[in-house]
């Protein structure tokens, strides 16, 4: 029996990228002018960046038990076997209420065949790795092969990002006041990674029209094997910054196939509109 993939939305793909590879997916919550929203299915990313440079202030919150076990429990009584690829759990509980629910579920249903795997990514990093495991899972994979290839897609996607103000990242906590302070004075441009599926500072660079470079060096020391593998670009509502530096990726590697979406209500919700995130493989295509 095919195995169903579920996602959920902090991997920042599109309502047709669901529907041409079956994919499940399951919403976080943003809070948005006292208002909860379901993220990818009732507000739009730009709903959000709009929202926050008329200086409002958004909250999110991670999927609820119940929604897990209901969704669980559905496919356990159907007898389908089903991986949930979940977004960082350094990034949210989300990953944490499923592995319980999960338990509960399996406790009920023990010949449920139910696996959750932490991504340790986001954004577009981890829509990649969702879309990996649901090609697999369209070509009739067996969940083993599956697990597998989403865990070693996801140890090896690298996050190279950056933000356009620092304010968002220190109301998150990732910066401090000084540094946010500071930083907007000085026109400092920070770049961020992911590593072990935390946020983590890289380093800063000094004006935004050195960014786009340092990016592609980034890129040129860290990854691999471009031209046979999909490089993901998440932008916060500036397309034109994402499509420059898509072009310069096009033409020193020619990869695969370039994917280009907006960081999501979730994650853009700490990060600000401007951010700019780049994905790709430091090991080979798998």
């Amino acid at each position: 029996m095919k195995v169903q993939i579920l996602a959920d939305s902090a991997c920042d793909l599109t309502n047709e990228q669901y529907d041409a590879y079956d994919i499940d997916m399951v919403s976080l919550t943003v809070h948005l002018n006292n208002e909860d929203y379901l993220d990818g299915v009732d507000l739009h990313p730009k709903k959000v960046y709009d929202a926050m440079r008329e200086g409002s202030s958004t909250k999110t919150s991670q999927v609820a038990p119940q929604t897990f076990k209901d969704l669980f429990t559905k496919y356990a009584e159907a007898g389908t076997p089903l991986v949930y690829v979940a977004f960082s759990s350094e990034l949210s509980g989300t990953y944490q209420t499923a592995k319980m629910m999960e338990q509960e579920v399996k406790e009920q249903y023990p010949e449920a065949i139910l696996h959750v795997v932490d991504s340790k990514c986001a954004s577009i990093g981890y829509g990649l790795v969702v879309l990996r495991v649901a090609k697999l899972a369209q070509e009739g994979a067996a969940v083993e092969t599956i697990i597998e290839q989403a865990s070693y897609h996801a140890k090896h996607m690298e996050h190279i990002f950056t933000v356009d103000d620092l304010e968002y990242l220190y109301r998150g906590g990732r910066v401090s006041k000084t540094a946010a302070f500071v930083g907007s004075l000085l026109k400092i441009k920070p770049i961020l990674h992911v590593e072990d599926g935390k946020l983590i500072p890289l380093e800063k660079i000094r004006g935004s029209k050195r960014v786009l470079s340092r990016m592609i060096a980034l890129m040129e020391e860290r990854g691999v094997d471009f031209e046979n593998q999909t490089v993901g670009i998440s932008h916060g509502d500036d397309i034109k910054k994402a499509e420059e530096l898509a072009a310069m990726i096009q033409e020193k590697w020619n990869p695969k196939e370039i994917v280009i979406e907006y960081v999501g209500s979730v994650i853009g919700a700490h990060s600000g509109p401007g951010t700019l995130a780049l994905f790709f493989l430091n090991k080979p295509y798998k």
